[in-house]
């Protein structure tokens, strides 16, 4: 567990702070006629940034893998 944390430490980070961005859109901007897919309830705008965080930080990511 310890080695998998180590290894994607990044991308963890990355879906904590998109989740927490995803949550405060869907609180300071929103949506008010409900209409829209992504900011109309505040558990799609959180699942939404939380995945766009993670794929966004794990750009950033060094893989370093040996090949044999």
């Amino acid at each position: 567990m310890k080695k998998f944390i180590k290894t994607y430490l990044l991308s963890i980070v990355g879906v904590i702070v998109g989740a927490v961005a995803g949550y405060a859109y869907w609180k300071l901007v929103g949506c008010s006629s409900g209409s829209c897919a992504i900011t109309s309830k505040p558990l799609n705008s959180t699942l939404y940034g939380a995945v766009m965080g993670g794929l966004l930080f794990s750009i950033f990511q060094n893989n370093n893998k040996k090949t044999a």
